[in-house]
Formats: C-alpha cells, structure tokens, sequence
C-alpha cells in the first residue's frame, strides 16, 4: 500500500483544512473556463479534462473531507471510522460517479493520501513553490505512478493514471499526484488554493480569469463581505 513521505521529510504534513468543490487539468494545455455552479459550491471551474479532470476534483475532495481544520467558520472534524468509508466513496465519486464503495481498510488508506495532498496546497499557499515540487514528486515515485491509454464508456481514447500495485488507495493516490503535477508544471501553477476567510482552511483551484480568486467558496466569500460591511458601518 501506498505510504507518504514520512513527516519532517521536505514538509511536515500538519492536517489542517477542508472544504468545498471544484477542479481539474490537461496534459497537453490548461484551458479556463469560468462556468457558473448551482448552489453552495464555486463560481469557477477549472477545465482540464477526462481523467486528469476527474483526479484534481478527487484530490481536492479528499483534502477538504478527510483533513482536520476549519471550514466556512466552523470547526470541521474528519469522518470517523464508521463514516469514513462512505465519506471516502462519495469523495471518489466526485470525479467518477460509477466508483465502487470503498471498504473500511480501503478508507483508512485514504487518510494519508489526503496528508500528503494538503502538504502541496500548503506548501503552494506559503510561497514555497519548489518543495511543493518536491512533493508531488515523491508521490509520484512513491506510487510509481505512469500514464496509460485507456477507453471506456464509448469516449475516445484518452490518459488514464495508474500506480505500481493494482490497488484502489495506491491507484487513485498515483492519480492525483500526476494531476496536481500537471497544474504545479503549467501556467497555472499559481491557481491551487486555500481559502483566505478567517476560519477556513478548505482548498480550491482558481479557476478566475485574472487569477484572482480568494475564496474557496461562495459561502466564505459572503461571510467576509459582510463582515467587512458591518466593520465600515460601525458606529463610532
């Protein structure tokens, strides 16, 4: 089974954070579009596309439910390990809705998956472009993750991740470690996220034209508007 870096290596994996939804990337060429979301989620979209598409939106779910920190202003606690696995079969199917439901062992090997992903969004967040790098890296040597053609589902022939052992935990982690190598190695290297609200730590991929993007979600981005009316009309 797939295992991260172990801590203190590179950057310690202090779990905190969560969040909303979001995500995506290409191998040949990041293209963005912004596409209006229906309810609590994201006003952008990163499109990537196919499976490169569907593992960024993964690995964003598996950081915001399986990490430990705060989450639109209040505290967000991990599933516990009766909710995990349906916690961890709905967050893979967020990128591919026909996953299979993940077993109790299955689930636990999540967790550090999720570790290991918050540590590049951390280190993207603090500036520190090269040990994200690094990371990313690791994870895909870790994995032994490698690009294969695949076709399904009547779509055309398209990339699909695997890693070395023929294992869900090890498949999906060699997965998002190639799409978040693919975003950090483009143009859009800048655009992974962690939500800039006081009391939110939920990671996100900018999907804005002009970069400019703060917030991991509409909720959050609301939370400060207003906090940030009442401070201007406060009484003096």
């Amino acid at each position: 089974m797939w295992a991260p870096v172990p801590p203190g290596r590179l950057l310690a994996y202090h779990g905190t954070r969560p969040c909303c939804r979001t995500a995506a990337a290409s191998l040949a060429k990041l293209i963005l579009t912004v596409t209006k979301l229906s309810g609590e989620g994201i006003t952008g979209q990163v499109d990537f596309t196919s499976h490169t598409d569907a593992v960024v939106a993964v690995a964003i779910e598996l950081v915001n439910v399986l990490t430990p920190g705060d989450a639109c202003g209040r505290p967000h606690r991990p599933p516990g390990d009766r909710e995990l696995p349906p916690a961890v079969t709905a967050a893979l199917r967020a990128g591919r809705g026909e996953v299979r439901h993940v077993s109790a062992d299955e689930a636990a090997g999540f967790r550090p998956v999720a570790a290991a992903i918050r540590a590049v969004f951390d280190a993207v967040a603090a500036g520190q472009a090269d040990t994200a790098a690094l990371l990313v890296n690791d994870m895909l040597a870790t994995t032994g993750a490698r690009p294969r053609l695949e076709r399904h589902d009547d779509q055309p022939w398209h990339l699909h991740f695997h890693g070395a052992e023929d294992s869900l935990v090890t498949g999906w982690a060699a997965g998002c470690a190639t799409g978040l190598a693919v975003v950090l190695g483009g143009e859009s290297r800048g655009r992974l996220g962690v939500c800039d609200a006081p009391r939110c730590d939920r990671v996100y991929v900018d999907a804005s034209r002009n970069a400019t993007r703060r917030f991991c979600s509409t909720s959050c981005q609301s939370r400060v508007k207003a906090a940030s009316f009442r401070a201007a009309h406060r009484p003096r």
